[in-house]
């Protein structure tokens, strides 16, 4: 069913649609190096043999997974062959996130000096996979997961094609059969053909039903790779679900990981990292509660486990908001960064020798538990050319509005002291 030629293919009008760039170009059997990044099953290596097809171009086909300097040079010598008797050679590259740097850097002069025009595919995110002198001179195009429309006008087309398809079957799909099968797939149009075709081997009396797609899709496949985009992605989710403090959508995105095979323990440590930048000292229990149920599913196991981190998860969803201390801090790293190393104030210094104590060290240093309140007002602990420095501005919302309630009434001690340093 892979298209023969862009008027059959499925999906991608964004880039291929009429009047757009890269179809006048394929049309006109013109082609420059690019990049096809997208889901599997997206039309990423058709686009690549279509774009070959229409600019009369030789074709050299390697994959990242199994070929390797050797293969890249072999191929480079062919093409440089071929260029000699005007022979345009394209070259597609299945995979080339999975090109190390040397093996990038065996054919980017090739591609400078145009011996080849280089299409790659690849599902991960090409401006952290490839070189930068390659990813400059490479165009990127984005192929996105197929619509439900686009995956439907396929699925009619490889039932009544005769030819390459099952139209000789006579096969008809039931409604429900056909929605679930758009559902299956994922926007993957491989994989829905891949899903059809073994439904058609169960289907009674020429009439797929939604329990021969069932029997086909099995447990679901999930659109989830360890140390790919879709694993970003879904972490990506699920800690903006609880920052903006939705419980139900933090739970689906973690349920997703899980079903992807995703490890709970990356949750419960996302959850520590959430409880200390998004909620902060608004609700510092959200903080013990991710360790408690990190330490519960080592003690019980995922089972158990898996629901300690989702009810942790509820509760950071649910919990006072605050990004104060992880604003302050990171204000206060970017001043000690480009700031002066200010000395150490001397009433702040230990005077463990009589030395230090002749030089003025620990002089004047006032201790806060013998003061009213445990507070020494009016002293200063900041070098006194940061003294009017404020890097922690606590909010209005949860334990929050207690701590900036009491940093007021310290404030107001330190403008009544008759005793300020600062």
């Amino acid at each position: 069913m892979r298209p023969q030629s862009v008027d059959e293919y499925v999906g991608q009008e964004h880039i291929l649609g009429e009047g757009k760039p890269l179809r006048k170009m394929l049309l006109a059997g013109q082609c420059h190096s690019m990049v096809l990044w997208g889901p599997p099953g997206t039309g990423k290596t058709t686009l690549a043999q279509l774009i070959a097809q229409y600019s009369d171009a030789n074709v050299i086909q390697l994959s990242a997974v199994t070929s390797g300097v050797k293969e890249v040079r072999a191929a480079m010598d062919k093409a440089t062959q071929d260029a000699r008797y005007q022979q345009r050679t394209i070259l597609f590259i299945d995979e080339i996130h999975r090109f190390n740097k040397s093996q990038q850097d065996a054919f980017l002069p090739f591609v400078e000096d145009g011996t080849v025009t280089l299409i790659g595919a690849t599902t991960e995110n090409p401006s952290f996979e490839l070189n930068k002198a390659l990813l400059s001179r490479v165009r990127v195009y984005i192929l996105q997961s197929l619509s439900e429309q686009a995956l439907a006008g396929l699925l009619n087309r490889a039932l009544s094609d005769t030819e390459k398809g099952l139209g000789e079957l006579t096969l008809s799909l039931q409604e429900d059969a056909q929605a679930a099968l758009l559902v299956a797939c994922a926007g993957d149009a491989r994989r829905l053909l891949f899903y059809l075709e073994l439904a058609a081997d169960f289907a009674e009396n020429n009439v797929i039903s939604l329990s021969d797609v069932e029997s086909a899709v099995g447990q679901k496949i999930a659109a989830y790779d360890k140390q790919g985009d879709a694993f970003y992605d879904l972490i990506s989710a699920f800690h903006k679900s609880v920052r903006g403090s939705d419980p139900d959508a933090a739970l689906y995105w973690y349920a997703r990981i899980l079903n992807g095979g995703g490890d709970a323990l990356y949750v419960a440590r996302r959850l520590l990292a959430i409880a200390s930048e998004d909620i902060g000292n608004a609700d510092p229990r959200a903080m013990q509660l991710s360790l408690n149920a990190w330490d519960t599913f080592h003690r019980v196991g995922p089972a158990e486990g898996e629901r300690a981190i989702a009810q942790a998860a509820v509760y950071c969803a649910l919990a006072a908001k605050s990004n104060a201390v992880y604003k302050a801090f990171n204000e206060a790293k970017a001043m000690v960064a480009k700031a002066p190393d200010y000395p150490v104030p001397n009433h702040l210094r230990n005077a463990p020798t009589s030395l230090m104590k002749e030089q003025g060290f620990g002089k004047g240093y006032r201790y806060a538990h013998d003061e009213p309140n445990a507070f020494a007002a009016g002293e200063c602990y900041l070098p006194p050319e940061l003294v009017q420095t404020r890097f922690y501005q606590p909010n209005e919302r949860g334990l929050e509005k207690a701590l900036k309630a009491k940093r007021d009434f310290l404030d107001e001690l330190n403008r009544g002291s008759t005793n300020k340093r600062c």
